[in-house]
């Protein structure tokens, strides 16, 4: 899909950077918004188990023209079952998608953009996992009938874990993807999510977990819940429920990973005041699989933040957003880019909130992405309520031999992408071209030769 527009100017705060293509994935050969999984039965909601959606909760450049698209915990936008909050067992999986950007010779944009699905990963462990039992939920066992001795598959549905544990226990299989990045020789993928919160590292060929990485203690919450908003109610400390950990970065020299929570954590939005919009996010060493430092980001305008993408070894795009626009049945206001850089930042994992807001690392706004798009002929509402995959890709070079850098952006539309008319919500994919004077220190992920 590509939108026929005039010459523009972006009126942001990068006014060099502009949106050179756009396009959406509506599924395989196999039939409209049907990923590869190869899962032939219904979820617990009636919904296809290899219903394409959400893909853009998370997207990772993989070398060359391909990306890794990350769909969340699965399709829970239809009520269904509030004792579980509408959660299903949908496997949790990454698609492989190849993205085709042709210099366009027509009227529109620069380029032409043709997504094409390749494949669908599952992601399962190789030793038993806890799922629950449906009991009291008015629902059977939370494990999926694709389970085999040697593959238990991590899901979406919100009881599936030990309520013996906290929610840092790496054997629940409940697992609310969002961020994904690929390691620069190209074999792992490294995902969070928002239950645990996790950061685990599988294996990109077959989707088994590898490894799991250390996190901060009091990101977890004691007390666990099916329904999220009782988990919030019965903690007093840990990550808000639904809001863990959003964000994933991977420094271009592969040796760090940043993890961004989304919202405050309980026992900072409790203290009050700056604490309820301090962000907590900590730097990960691959090597060691330890989180390394923590440091606190502020909130301007947004409700949250939901992706975060390094420029190169210690600055970051931070996207901050509302959940308004496209998918939520009213206008676009705030998908804004910030700028930062960690490089003399301070560590709060001793602080609390308020203290941790006084010492949040600085941001300068970027690009503001409701006014790129409007530029380029995209009204407010048409723009996706949740922009939440942000990633760099290979540069390209436009009709008059200009190199650009590209930026790619991502929308998650919670699965609901088949309704018709003013409801229509794709999956969506947006372009940036950029030059080194929008970002003179860009840095790209340096993949070695066989990642390629």
């Amino acid at each position: 899909m590509v939108l026929a527009v005039c010459a523009f100017t972006v009126a942001t705060a990068n006014a060099a950077v502009t949106l050179i293509a756009n396009g959406t994935l509506t599924g395989s050969s196999a039939g409209y918004y049907t990923d590869l999984s190869g899962l032939h039965y219904n979820l617990e909601n009636g919904v296809s188990a290899s219903l394409l959606g959400g893909l853009g909760s998370g997207i990772a450049w993989a070398s060359g023209n391909t990306f890794l698209a990350l769909p969340d915990r699965g399709p829970n936008a239809v009520s269904y079952n509030s004792a579980v909050d509408d959660t299903v067992s949908y496997i949790n999986r990454f698609h492989t998608v190849s993205m085709k950007l042709t210099p366009n010779v027509g009227p529109g944009l620069p380029f032409i953009l043709t997504p094409t699905l390749k494949s669908t990963t599952l992601l399962f462990n190789g030793w038993p996992l806890s799922y629950g039992t449906g009991q009291g939920v008015g629902l059977g066992s939370g494990a999926p009938s694709r389970n085999n001795k040697v593959r238990y598959y991590f899901t979406g549905r919100s009881d599936n874990f030990d309520p013996s544990q906290n929610s840092g226990n790496n054997l629940d299989a409940r697992y609310d993807t969002e961020g994904i990045r690929v390691s620069n020789d190209g074999k792992w993928v490294f995902i969070s999510d928002e239950y645990g919160p996790y950061v685990y590292q599988f294996n990109r060929a077959n989707g088994m977990r590898w490894r799991v990485m250390t996190l901060p203690s009091h990101f977890y919450v004691s007390n666990l819940s099916p329904v999220g908003a009782t988990e919030i109610a019965n903690n007093t400390s840990g990550r808000t429920a639904n809001k863990g950990m959003e964000g994933l970065a991977i420094t271009p020299d592969g040796r760090t990973l940043l993890g961004f929570m989304q919202a405050a954590l309980v026992q900072d939005n409790l203290q009050g005041g700056k604490a309820k919009k301090v962000l907590r996010f900590v730097t990960i060493d691959i090597a060691s699989g330890q989180w390394t430092h923590e440091y606190a980001y502020n909130l301007t305008a947004g409700s949250g933040v939901s992706e975060v993408v390094a420029i190169n070894n210690h600055e970051f795009l931070v996207d901050e957003r509302d959940g308004s626009g496209l998918g939520n049945g009213d206008a676009a206001v705030v998908k804004q880019l910030f700028k930062i850089d960690i490089s003399n930042a301070t560590d709060v994992s001793n602080m609390d909130g308020l203290t941790a807001a006084k010492n949040a690392v600085s941001k300068t706004l970027w690009l503001d992405l409701v006014a790129a798009l409007n530029a380029a002929g995209i009204p407010s509402t048409e723009i996706p309520a949740k922009i939440e995959g942000v990633a760099f890709g290979a540069d390209v070079v436009d009709n008059t031999g200009n190199k650009l850098h590209t930026l790619w952006i991502a929308n998650d539309n919670d699965f609901v992408q088949d309704y018709s008319g003013p409801n229509t919500n794709p999956n969506l994919f947006y372009v940036f071209g950029f030059t080194d004077a929008d970002l003179p220190d860009y840095v790209p992920q340096a993949f070695t030769p066989s990642a390629r």
